[in-house]
């Protein structure tokens, strides 16, 4: 239902005329093949094709010339009947090894439906996301990425279908031929200026949403929220169970470390092999603002409790692929003192195993391996604190120091700018339109940017996962908070430098020399500023955070 819904959308305007031109050529059965072409390469996508592009560093760029390449390569062939002829011959002899009535143009209307799969699947966008998300944590991607592209396969083929029923009318002859040509090299031409892209921002931005996303009733409705939590329940921690004597509840027994790719400041550890010890597993990664700020606090209960029977371990789950990196996690822990054992969760296998959804997210376990408190996020540390000190006394730690007293604690603004993604994936609030994949040079939004927007200026190369400055690029943002943060990355080669302007005054520039947040601007209190960035060539943002 999902795809059908997609299929009739505003997404589907961009590839409709090469749809419709390419199936009211060729004989009767080339929109079957269109429209399989479509389906398998739209499946392959959802699958697969993702992880794989995204881990060879191609992005969606690459799938998207492959598409402009063989629209327009066919678009001339429909163009140029007599050279098309020629290219279908050989082709033809195929059809040995399947049916024997596909009729002229099915195996060419396979390619054209393959092409413009990977138009379509970007095109679907957050549900596409959604189809990959919900398959994975069901353990069966492949059947419902192929139940989503059945769905759109059919009304797809409907529009060819009627397509060329309309179509069948209009005398037929050279110079139509040319003319549904002319519309498929027309859409490639449309395609490598991006002016698709451009047509799909300016319906998303002036349709009612109703138009927009028509599917957005039953990805809300009630059965299908519950049905997402039985694929991927909420933590079974989120809740209390029975109470101890202590007063903290007994969640049951504490999920063992799963999945660990290294183990740093410690042997391999077993949950198991910790019983009789009060254990904190905190869950962090070392460029989130957050975790930052809670690491003070972690290390003074280290120092305070470690000797009375406390073990913290911090699971280091990354948000970006570079926090995977074992030496970029080793210098943030010398960095920010921790002297507690660390397990680098890179393929999130412990984070699965505790359903966890938070950074950071503190769990307790008794001596008795049973989890007895959760928390997640910042603050709540004195409750934190008499947590462990109680559950130390229930395991016969007679005398216990005084409270942990952290080196630095942290006061964040409540109203500060919400944290802000400068890739595509998440990326919110840029203006003066939604950015695009690849390499392009943008104007910087003219006139004053409302409260916590940005806008790029400049040569940028975009990904789902950041941005990469080239020349001349920039980066303006209105900001609400004490304090602005930045991921950052140094280029490919030696390093980089990122000059900060706050409301057109110069106040530094920084040396990017690792992958890690770094600290652009401070103020005594929460404040409103334009703050400017410029970036030189190489260096990559990935996601601001205010404080």
């Amino acid at each position: 239902m999902a795809g059908a819904g997609t299929a009739v959308s505003p997404c589907v305007l961009p590839v409709l005329p090469a749809l419709l031109s390419a199936g009211a050529t060729g004989g009767r059965r080339r929109p079957l093949g269109i429209v399989l072409g479509l389906a398998v390469t739209f499946t392959g996508t959802i699958v697969g094709l993702a992880t794989v592009v995204d881990g060879v560093g191609l992005g969606d760029s690459a799938t998207r010339d492959v598409a402009i390449a063989v629209l327009l390569a066919f678009g001339l062939l429909i163009a140029m009947p007599a050279v098309a002829a020629r290219l279908e011959a050989p082709l033809s002899r195929l059809a040995r090894f399947g049916p024997r009535t596909v009729g002229r143009g099915f195996w060419s209307g396979i390619a054209v439906g393959a092409a413009l799969g990977f138009v379509y699947a970007p095109c679907a966008g957050p549900i596409l996301a959604a189809v990959v998300s919900v398959g994975a944590a069901s353990g069966r991607t492949l059947p419902v990425g192929l139940a989503y592209a059945a769905g759109s396969a059919v009304v797809l083929l409907v529009l060819a279908l009627a397509g060329r029923a309309v179509l069948a009318r209009v005398p037929r002859g050279p110079s139509l031929q040319r003319v549904l040509g002319g519309v498929m090299v027309l859409t490639a031409v449309a395609m490598a200026l991006q002016l698709d892209v451009r047509f799909q921002s300016a319906i998303a931005n002036h349709l009612p949403a109703a138009v927009v996303n028509p599917t957005k009733s039953l990805e809300d409705s009630g059965a299908v929220a519950s049905r997402l939590t039985e694929l991927r329940p909420e933590s079974r921690f989120a809740h209390a169970a029975r109470v101890k004597s202590s007063g903290l509840p007994d969640y049951g027994p504490a999920p063992e470390f799963a999945g660990i790719t290294h183990w740093l400041n410690s042997r391999p550890l077993k949950l198991a092999s910790l019983r009789g010890r009060v254990v904190l597993i905190d869950f962090w990664t070392y460029t989130c603002i957050n975790c930052i700020r809670t690491l003070p606090h972690l290390t003074a209960l280290d120092r305070a409790y470690r000797g009375d029977g406390l073990t913290i371990v911090g699971v280091h789950s990354p948000e970006f692929s570079f926090e995977k990196e074992t030496p970029n996690v080793e210098r943030a822990i010398a960095q920010d003192g921790i002297r507690y054992p660390v397990a680098q969760d890179n393929d999130m296998g412990t984070w699965d195993a505790w359903s966890n959804q938070y950074w950071p997210a503190e769990y307790l376990i008794d001596a008795r391996g049973h989890v007895r408190y959760a928390g997640f996020g910042e603050g709540d540390y004195d409750k934190t604190e008499a947590a462990i000190r109680s559950l130390l006394q229930e395991a016969g730690a007679a005398r216990l120091g005084g409270d942990a007293k952290p080196d630095r604690t942290y006061d964040p603004a409540a109203q500060a700018t919400p944290e802000t993604y400068l890739g595509l994936a998440r990326a919110e609030r840029f203006l003066p339109a939604k950015s695009t994949a690849g390499t392009k040079t943008y104007t910087p939004y003219s006139g004053q940017l409302p409260l916590s927007h940005f806008s790029f200026g400049g040569t940028w190369t975009l990904t789902g996962e950041a941005a990469t400055a080239g020349a001349n690029a920039s980066l303006t943002g209105r900001v609400a908070g004490k304090d602005v943060y930045l991921v950052l990355s140094p280029p490919a080669r030696g390093d980089g430098t990122v000059k900060v302007a706050v409301d057109g005054r110069p106040t530094t520039t920084l040396r990017i020399t690792s992958q890690k947040l770094y600290h652009l601007f401070s103020a005594p209190k929460l404040e409103t500023h334009t703050i400017a960035l410029r970036f030189s060539s190489g260096v990559a943002g990935y996601a601001f955070t205010f404080g």
